[in-house]
């Protein structure tokens, strides 16, 4: 908590000194430094300055759960049940699998500020820089089983593009089966783990990374283009605002996906569909397959049109092909 508190304070962008810190903090200066040390080992920037003490420069925008819970609709509120949110965790996928693994956790919220063992799809890392983007995974329970959850993925990524248009961004495309992307660059990606039987009850852990404001440094892992949400908008991004937005969206797909099914949603997605008619290449474990995509099925497995007619792909990454 004192680190959590130390950061609170220092969040304004301001200079404070060591003593004025300690007072508030009730612990000693040395104290002080140790933790200083702590959140630069976080990647956290902070000036030290003799004479006028520590400051991160440009604040920090902290997630705070009651501000975060104001924002959600009153629909949505009973519906988003524990929440617990970490400095810094190995990855909030890992947390939230560990609690279904206790019991039912339906509606739990794992949110944290950095993650430093998060995955993206096929076990590649997730570069997650302390407060700056989002990082969270919702818990919800099904239960019809595994076989019940075909298109879970898309309505997903169906549900964070409407909240990111509910925050006047337009142009938000989604990439089969689980990217967000804008000017065909990664803006946000989904991790959906499963934790149950394949015919009964099953919890299902989703897993959401969404750039809100990257840093300039520490971002040469990235191997691919990103963007994030500041860049879009060219204004501050409020995480707190945005995170509530994503949970009353989400909340409210998944619900239909429940009752409905994938099926009623597929011209909505394709809407959003970023390789709607355009010739792609599909990654299918060692081989590729090219053809033009046609959007998906009431499954969400993916439609192409191949030179041996119109074939349907349950798995493997699109991206689009090069035309020479």
């Amino acid at each position: 908590m004192t680190v959590r508190s130390l950061l609170s304070i220092l969040a304004d962008g301001r200079f404070h000194s060591g003593s004025e810190l300690g007072e508030s903090l009730g612990i000693s200066r040395s104290a002080i430094w140790k933790h200083i040390r702590r959140l630069e080992e976080a990647g956290i920037e902070i000036y030290s300055v003799k004479g006028r003490g520590y400051r991160i420069p440009g604040g920090l925008d902290l997630l705070d759960l009651g501000q975060m819970r104001a924002g959600l609709r009153e629909d949505i509120k009973s519906k988003v049940g524990t929440c617990s949110l970490e400095l810094t965790t190995e990855s909030t996928n890992e947390l939230a699998m560990q609690a279904c693994q206790q019991g039912n956790c339906h509606g739990s919220l794992y949110i944290a500020e950095q993650q430093t063992a998060g995955r993206g799809r096929r076990g590649r890392e997730w570069v997650s820089p302390f407060a700056r983007n989002l990082y969270f995974s919702l818990v919800w329970r099904f239960e019809q089983g595994i076989g019940a959850l075909e298109g879970l993925s898309l309505v997903v990524g169906l549900s964070l593009v409407k909240a990111i248009e509910s925050l006047g961004i337009q142009g938000v495309k989604v990439k089969w089966p689980n990217d967000l992307l804008f000017d065909e660059k990664k803006l946000a990606g989904i991790l959906v783990e499963v934790n149950g039987e394949a015919s009964g009850q099953c919890q299902v852990v989703i897993g959401v990374g969404l750039n809100v404001d990257m840093p300039d440094q520490g971002v040469d892992k990235i191997d691919q283009p990103w963007v994030d949400l500041k860049s879009i908008t060219n204004a501050p991004a409020e995480r707190n605002k945005i995170l509530a937005g994503v949970l009353n969206e989400l909340v409210s797909g998944l619900e239909q996906f429940e009752d409905q099914g994938f099926a009623p949603m597929i011209a909505d997605w394709q809407s959003y569909n970023a390789h709607q008619g355009q010739e792609v290449a599909l990654q299918v474990g060692k081989g590729t397959v090219t053809g033009v995509c046609k959007g998906v099925d009431p499954s969400g497995a993916l439609l192409l049109e191949t030179e041996n007619g119109r074939e349907i792909f349950f798995g493997g990454e699109v991206s689009l092909r090069r035309t020479l």
